[in-house]
């Protein structure tokens, strides 16, 4: 592209200048252009990402293959393979809860990012305008970065889809711009991951210092579409959706949230069956018993989001929440397929794409076909546990484009194990139906879990934060509380529920609680049930336990929906485990109780559940619609 072309974004001056005297611009005409440019400017079968650092030399980050269905991308670092929880970090004076640059780094931010505008001067660089959010906010945006760093940018511009030169618009004038700067982690932040959110009047500037694209390419922007809507009173939640489809062609719409490693994308996905077609339930850990579910016919999925959904109240039409897909593609984690046959649909759109996509921490060679099983290790017999694929939207069989109403909110936990023996909070039964009020405070606490695989920390139970976006977010915990208890109570006639993964006590289940509960959910109808179809859980903040369920004619034990009928756990495991959930609680809610404008309605809930609340309480305070 002409140099001169660059000014058709009308900049600020400083960022202008950057386009004006770097050596080359390039904005890719098309896609398939911009996957050549990953490969370097020969277009080679193996590109490496390096930089000239001060001080280190030359630092090789990352190395591009180029496979049959598409490109991989291998970072030399195991810790740049996963997202650092704390990278996040705001440049602005605006208010905000979150750290501020200076305070961590003990330098000035503004220094910062002259360096960095310096920095980008002297590289050959890609642009990539996109539209966060997609065309139903309107909002514009762009991506600065080194040429080098093509398949950052891919990655993006499959993400937020890029808009092609031919296709910009006169009028695109961007509100958030990210700048790709890899070598400023190393000179400016010990190495780490870092992304800089600086909240100008009319801009919001991200500051990638780091090349893994979950913070910034996805997560940043999810960051700027956070901090537009606590400006105008709106979210863009944290959760996966999908209308499922019965047998006999009934419709139920679950979204499904909580925080990373919480089953988002694993509710996309059908049930992973047994070579002999059955569904295990789950694993005795003590026992080695195997239970199983024989389903003939699975339910139809229909896809609508996987990891953000736009909550925009142009949009709401009903009592029920409506969500349209704040993405174009999703990043999809793929530790749990360890070989062939686990999940034959992903691995067949992975295998045989239409067009070249784009897999990360996946073992490559040049030339052959990427296979999603073979994960890159992070030491010998260690596999990466953060293997990813970029996946677009138009890829996905069945995908619904259009704003759907959501039925039933799920919120997914990572469980440990739990035992008598060694207790935990891995008392969630296989399905819990919560009161609104409990639905709420579960968003404020959002348990990041046990053996997170996306993120470097993994600390069994720590509060990802409020929405379990909050690690997303630049402004204050307080606002989101109250915009996240107005949505539920403009909502009411959407049900809550509470779904655990990988432990149920002390069998091993992986995401077949989910799978089960929207299997069970939708051929029944929904979430509505009769207060005599539920059983007061032991510990009130579990809510509801089902009383009976049955799925296909096969009984679920009744040890799987209430944990402390389980005799390696019994009610002194289950009250161990309880006592620890409930200093989480506390521990996550009370500060809440400083903030002056807590919503009214949300101080009573908290109180409530300091107080030991009953479920008849909660449901005074927020009564099911």
């Amino acid at each position: 592209m002409e140099q001169a072309s660059c000014r058709v974004f009308d900049l600020p001056a400083d960022v202008q200048a950057v386009l004006d005297q770097a050596p080359s611009v390039v904005m890719p005409e098309s896609r398939s252009e911009l996957v050549e440019m990953a490969l370097g400017s020969r277009r080679a079968d193996r590109f490496d990402v390096v930089y000239d650092v001060p001080g280190k030399g030359s630092v090789h980050e990352a190395t591009v293959v180029r496979c049959r269905n598409g490109m991989a991308v291998n970072y030399t670092e195991a810790y740049m393979r996963r997202r650092d929880p704390d990278c996040l970090v705001v440049g602005d004076e605006r208010p905000t809860d979150k750290i501020r640059f200076d305070q961590r780094f003990g330098s000035s931010f503004a220094d910062l990012r002259s360096a960095v505008l310096a920095w980008l001067c002297r590289q050959d660089l890609v642009l990539i305008p996109f539209k966060p959010g997609g065309s139903q906010l309107g909002i514009d945006a762009l991506l600065i970065a080194p040429a080098n760093a093509a398949f950052f940018a891919a990655a993006l511009a499959d993400l937020q889809k890029m808009i092609p030169l031919a296709q910009l618009p006169e009028s695109f004038r961007p509100r958030a711009i990210i700048f790709l700067a890899p070598p400023f982690r190393h000179t400016h932040c010990h190495g780490r991951q870092v992304v800089v959110h600086n909240r100008l009047k009319d801009l919001h500037e991200v500051f990638s210092l780091n090349l893994y694209p979950g913070p910034s390419a996805k997560k940043g922007i999810y960051g700027v579409l956070l901090n537009i809507g606590e400006d105008e009173g709106w979210i863009t939640a944290h959760g996966s959706t999908v209308q499922v489809v019965t047998p006999y062609d009934n419709i139920l719409t679950i979204m499904h949230e909580g925080a990373s490693g919480g089953g988002k994308s694993e509710m996309l996905e059908y049930p992973h069956r047994e070579p002999d077609g059955r569904l295990l339930i789950g694993e005795n850990l003590v026992t080695g018993e195997r239970r199983h579910v024989a389903l003939p016919q699975s339910c139809v999925l229909r896809p609508v989001t996987d990891d953000m959904a736009l909550c925009h109240p142009s949009l709401q039409r009903s009592r029920k929440l409506v969500v349209k897909d704040a993405e174009d593609a999703w990043f999809i984690r793929l530790n749990h397929i360890d070989g062939y046959g686990t999940d034959p649909s992903l691995e067949r759109i992975c295998m045989h794409p239409s067009e070249p996509i784009i897999f990360l921490n996946i073992e490559a060679v040049p030339g052959a076909t990427c296979l999603i099983w073979e994960h890159t290790e992070d030491a010998p017999g260690k596999p990466c546990p953060n293997p990813r694929v970029i996946l677009g939207r138009h890829l996905v069989p069945g995908v619904v484009d259009e704003p759907v109403e959501v039925d039933v909110r799920s919120f997914g936990v990572r469980c440990p194990p739990c035992s008598r023996q060694q207790p935990s909070f891995g008392i969630l039964g296989l399905l819990h139906f919560l009161p609104p009020a409990l639905a709420w405070l579960w968003r404020l606490v959002a348990p990041r879990g046990y053996a997170n695989p996306s993120v470097t920390d993994c600390e069994d139970l720590v509060s990802e934060g409020v929405g379990s976006y909050w690690p997303f977010a630049t402004g204050r915990r307080v606002v989101h509380a109250n915009l996240l208890l107005r949505q539920i109570v403009q909502t009411p006639a959407t049900r809550y529920i509470l779904v655990p993964n990988q432990h149920v006590g002390c069998w091993r289940t992986g995401f077949m609680p989910q799978w089960i509960t929207r299997e069970y959910l939708a051929r029944r109808g929904g979430a509505r049930f009769r207060l005599d179809q539920l059983k007061a859980a032991r510990n009130s903040l579990l809510g509801y336990a089902v009383s009976s369920m049955h799925v296909e004619g096969t009984q679920i034990p009744q040890w799987l929906l209430e944990v402390d009928s389980q005799p390696e756990v019994g009610e002194d495991g289950y009250d161990a485990g309880a006592a620890m959930l409930t200093a989480f609680f506390r521990r996550e809610l009370e500060p809440y109780l400083a903030q002056v404008d807590l919503d009214p309605l949300g101080r009573q809930i908290i109180a409530c559940c300091l107080d030991g609340g009953t479920l008849e309480e909660y449901l005074r305070l927020l009564p099911l619609g």
